[in-house]
């Protein structure tokens, strides 16, 4: 049955605002909402806290699968602990782009991700959720806006976290996660034709959130 449930597919690259329009979207059509990011922060957090190395395929596939996670009270929990903090720290940060390279890991993942599909609805953000994960989505987005902008962006996040960062820092760390996302063999980040490109540099949330719902209800005459 799940052939039939509607899903929007958002990728694009780090801090570009699609995990706020793709929540945003998922709560004004009441559908569930996957961010795919999200597992692979766990999957890195897990092999980090166990000593995985992250550049051993097998190893780092095997601890994939043997995940112990759940989402519950929009948190995230690893082997019963609330981790949503732990994730999202610089050094899991800076490990999450070597971890989803790795093919072995993303096919361990690949189920997992399509047992979110469930009515009404799925909106889903990541880097490959409509070129791979739900290649027959109802409506595929690539939201992206310049590096200087997602910059502005992921310095602001450290800020209001009491993490300090140097501008030039976070643009360049982008760069490099840009180019790495880009050149996975894998699954690369990129914007596949059947996909809507949708620019966020000059816009507001409630503008693209906006857009995507028009998109969609174009789509699909909801």
């Amino acid at each position: 049955m799940t052939n039939h449930v509607p899903v929007i597919a958002i990728d694009g690259p780090s801090a570009s605002g699609k995990g706020t329009v793709a929540e945003r979207v998922a709560a004004a059509l009441g559908f569930h909402y996957l961010d795919s990011g999200a597992l692979y922060r766990l999957a890195t957090l897990n092999a980090l806290r166990r000593q995985v190395p992250l550049d051993d395929a097998v190893p780092l596939a095997g601890a994939t699968r043997e995940l112990e996670i759940s989402f519950r009270d929009g948190k995230l929990w690893l082997d019963g602990e609330d981790v949503t903090e732990a994730v999202r720290t610089e050094a899991v940060s800076a490990a999450t782009s070597r971890v989803a390279a790795s093919p072995q890991v993303r096919e361990a993942l690949l189920e997992r991700q399509r047992l979110f599909l469930r009515p009404p609805g799925l909106v889903a953000d990541g880097r490959d959720m409509g070129s791979v994960v739900f290649p027959h989505a109802a409506l595929k987005v690539f939201l992206t806006a310049d590096v200087g902008t997602r910059a502005e962006r992921r310095h602001k996040q450290l800020m209001e976290k009491g993490m300090c960062a140097k501008m030039a820092d976070v643009v360049e760390e982008l760069r490099q996660r840009d180019a790495r996302d880009s050149a996975r063999p894998v699954a690369p980040l990129r914007h596949y034709p059947d996909a809507l490109f949708l620019d966020t540099t000059a816009l507001t949330i409630d503008q693209a959130v906006g857009q995507v719902l028009a998109w969609y209800r174009e789509r699909t005459g909801n």
